[in-house]
Parts: C-alpha cells; structure tokens; sequence
C-alpha cells in the first residue's frame, strides 16, 4: 500500500472508532471477557509427557498428515491479507525488521473482525485470585473462526490442556487447541495456544497451515463470556514458558509497536505500575500497565515489561507516576517498527534500545 494510501485509512478508521466508541482499545472490553485461569499444583514434566506422547489413532487424524520431522526454517507463503474496516491488512509473515524481532505469526482472528488484545487484559496482569495472565485475550463474537497463526501440528485438542489431564472439563482453559510449529527461535521451538473455544475443527495429529480453522470463539473453561484466549510459548509446553504475544504477532500495515522497560531508580523492576500512551494528534489514549511479579517471561532482547502493539505510526506521549512526581516524554511510533523506551525511577526517561545481539538472535531449524 502506498503512503497515502495508508494515512488515509488510518485517518478514516481512527475517525470511524472514534465516532463507535469501540470497546477494547485503551478504554476497556465488553462485559463478558477473560478471567485468566487458575493455575493448579502441576509440574511442567506431567504437562510435556501427555503433550508430547505420540499415541494418534487412525480416528483422531482423518486427513492425510504429512510429517513435519526433522524440521526445516520454512515459513509459509501467504495470500495478500484482505483491506479490512477494522485496521489495515497485516505485514506477510515472518516479519522480521531486525535481526532481534520475531513477528513470526498471524493473527488467530481473521482481517474482517476486531483482532488486537484486549487493553484490559494484557501479558502480565493480574486479574482474579492473584493469578497472572499468561497470553493475551481477543474479543470476539461466539462461532467466529479461530485461525492457525503459522504451519504446525495440533498436538492438542480438546479439555484439559492447563493440567495435561484429557477430557477435563474443570481445565481452566476449556476447550483447547495447541500447535507446535514448524520453526523455533535460538535453536527452540515455538507452540501457539488457543483456549475458550465452543468447538474444536483440528483434532490432535493434524497438520495445518497458517490460517485454516482450527475451532470457534466461545466461552468454555473459566471466562465470564466469549472470547478467544491465545499464548506463545518458546521452547516447552507449559505456561511457564509462555512469553508476550504481542512481540509476535504481525503488526498491521503502518503501525508499530511499543516496548517499554519501566525501573526504579537504580533498577528493579516497577511491578504493575501504571502508564498512559496519548497519540498527540488523534487525542487517543491507551492505558497499561507493567507486568505483574509471577509467572512472565520477558523477550531475550528487549527485557521489556510492557508491550502495547497496533498503534498507527506517528507522535506519542507517554506518561507515568513514580514517588509523588509525573513524568513525561514523547515517542515517535513507526510503521512495522518496534519503538523502545525505558523509565529509570528518578532518572526518567530514555530512548536507548539494548546492545545489539549476536548471532545467536536470528532464527534457525529445531532438530
């Protein structure tokens, strides 16, 4: 898409959302979305034994299943993403600008439906009963398709993933698909979750392609409503290996990312501490907050704890309290970008992105 072509969809869907006051985007959800789940006494070791055991029958996999193993780097080639009135089509995946990013998947939510997390229930909160959120949630009506975010084999489907225990409808989870990927980052693997669902499509020893069905949004396991709940997780099954799904899912066309680390005066990390995005021409206002102190992993790169992706590209200001004092600065968001920032207590704000990575940031085959 050209530049202008850009800017005028942005401009017309800012002025569009605006205009419908959609819920979601910096000012909350609708009534009726996540409630993460309760994490039960379990150890990764039962989870990776059911996850990993290989026992398909001829019934569970009824479509020719070509074996992904040993695995190749090998991204899929996608069809050109459709205009939608929600945002503008996504960057083609693997979109990797630098050699530190890893924009390895598409969104589980097809271009036509609202598909960016849910402000109020980011990586990192904590919601209910102290538990900390471990992906990010998409509203979603009831029935809508979930989507593969890249090539993979479903290696779950069905109750009972948080607890490794099949059939169980107590799982926190609900109805369950998880697809371990044809491709890793550092020498690991990567596995995408999706929890909630009404229905499962893929069953279990399936091999899928990014963007077929895999279930529907729905509201099964422990949610207030429908929704879909999504994870990555780099390198084992469980969710202690879950990380930010916002650094790796596509961006829009246009729009950027931004990556805070958010410390106290001579470090440490400020836990939940609350932080407001205002882009200076629009008056849009996003509000979020830094990870909770529990089960989060942070970006090997950035050591982030606070990830706010799908903003249009242009001037932001942010804002933050830290002992009785405002602080404030602005920000420039480029399109298909990362932007970083870091708050250091007293010290205030700075824009130095980490020392550059070696080698061992680019992406490479799984054995």
């Amino acid at each position: 898409m050209k530049t202008l072509e850009q800017a005028a969809v942005i401009v017309s869907w800012i002025a569009w959302l605006s205009a419908c006051a959609l819920p979601g985007l910096g000012t909350g959800i609708p009534p009726g979305t996540e409630t993460p789940q309760t994490q039960a006494a379990v150890t990764p070791t039962q989870v990776v034994a059911v996850l990993e055991a290989d026992t398909i029958s001829a019934a569970d996999s009824p479509l020719p299943t070509p074996a992904p193993d040993p695995l190749i780097f090998d991204f899929p080639d996608l069809e050109p993403a459709p205009i939608s009135a929600w945002r503008p089509p996504l960057y083609d995946i693997p979109w990797a600008p630098t050699p530190y990013d890893h924009f390895y998947f598409t969104r589980p939510i097809a271009a036509d439906e609202v598909n960016w997390p849910a402000a109020d229930y980011r990586y990192g909160g904590v919601f209910f009963e102290g538990e900390v959120h471990t992906g990010v949630d998409i509203p979603a009506p009831p029935g809508t398709p979930v989507l593969a975010a890249a090539d993979g084999k479903v290696i779950w489907a069905g109750y009972g993933l948080y607890r490794g225990v099949p059939g169980d409808r107590t799982d926190p989870y609900g109805l369950a698909v998880m697809i371990r990927h044809d491709f890793g980052y550092q020498g690991k693997r990567l596995y995408t979750v999706y929890g909630h669902l009404a229905e499962v499509i893929a069953p279990r020893g399936q091999y899928v392609a990014a963007g077929d069905t895999v279930g529907l949004v729905g509201d099964t396991g422990r949610v207030t409503g429908p929704h879909l709940h999504m994870e990555v997780r780099w390198g084992e099954l469980d969710f202690f290996h879950s990380m930010n799904p916002e650094l790796w899912l596509a961006p829009p066309q246009g729009w950027g990312v931004l990556v805070t680390r958010l410390l106290r005066t001579g470090g440490g990390n400020l836990f939940e501490h609350d932080v407001s995005i205002t882009a200076i021409y629009t008056g849009q206002v996003w509000h979020a907050r830094t990870y909770a102190d529990g089960a989060v992993n942070k970006d090997p790169y950035y050591q982030e704890n606070l990830v706010v992706s799908d903003l249009p590209a242009g001037l932001y200001e942010i804002s933050t309290s830290y002992i009785g004092k405002r602080y404030t600065t602005e920000i420039e968001i480029y399109p298909g970008r990362v932007s970083f920032l870091a708050f250091r207590g007293r010290d205030g704000f700075d824009f130095d992105f980490p020392a550059a990575p070696g080698e061992d940031f680019s992406p490479v085959a799984v054995p």
